[in-house]
């Protein structure tokens, strides 16, 4: 690896803290608020780490910066909060909900928060996710047509297939003796990432 200089190795701890602290990488944006620099310096002294082969970039994605020459991405792991059944008007990621956590490699948790809920049903059973199975969602609150999300409709959460309409939001249930549901007031949670099942 090639010297480099003061801010860089400043941003380079930077990076490195943050992504200890987070557990995902910080963006360029947050970079240059970090240093009160602008978002094209941030970049600069980034792509200069990059050149010097102590980070790796994927310039085509969001938080994506790696360091490299460190453990973290073969032996570190994280801590995904397990959340239970939610309660009439308690929001689903509220504290009162945390059952547990369950410990996933960083790699698969790296493009922000995440959170696991137990499943319960058959209703998905069309798209592999079965009754007892621990989904693994990234915290979101939007999604494209055709993404498995965890939703909030009339404070009950519902994990269903997301397909925006006309007027309305359709929750579509991936097996036919499941009806699906239509509503104007959804609220998107978090979109599926993983799932973890058990074979005892």
């Amino acid at each position: 690896m090639k010297a480099i200089t003061k801010r860089q190795s400043e941003v380079l701890s930077y990076i490195k803290t943050f992504i200890h602290d987070h557990k995902f990488p910080p963006t360029m944006r947050e970079i240059s608020l970090g240093f009160s620099i602008s978002v094209k310096g941030a970049y600069d002294h980034v792509k200069a780490l990059e050149k010097k082969q102590f980070i790796k970039l994927d310039n085509n994605r969001c938080r994506t910066i790696e360091v490299l020459g460190e453990d973290t991405d073969t032996n570190r792991t994280v801590d995904v909060p397990v959340l239970g059944n939610v309660a009439a008007g308690v929001p689903l990621l509220a504290e009162e909900n945390l059952e547990g956590t369950v410990r996933l490699p960083q790699e698969f948790v790296r493009r922000g928060p995440h959170f696991a809920l137990h499943v319960k049903g058959d209703s998905m059973h069309g798209a592999g996710i079965m009754d007892g199975d621990v989904a693994i969602f990234r915290q979101q609150q939007t999604a494209e047509n055709g993404d498995i999300v965890v939703a909030m409709v009339d404070e009950a959460v519902t994990l269903k297939r997301f397909f925006k309409e006309k007027n309305r939001v359709r929750l579509q249930a991936e097996n036919p003796e499941y009806p699906p549901i239509f509503t104007q007031n959804v609220r998107v949670l978090g979109r599926l990432a993983h799932l973890i099942r058990r074979y005892d």
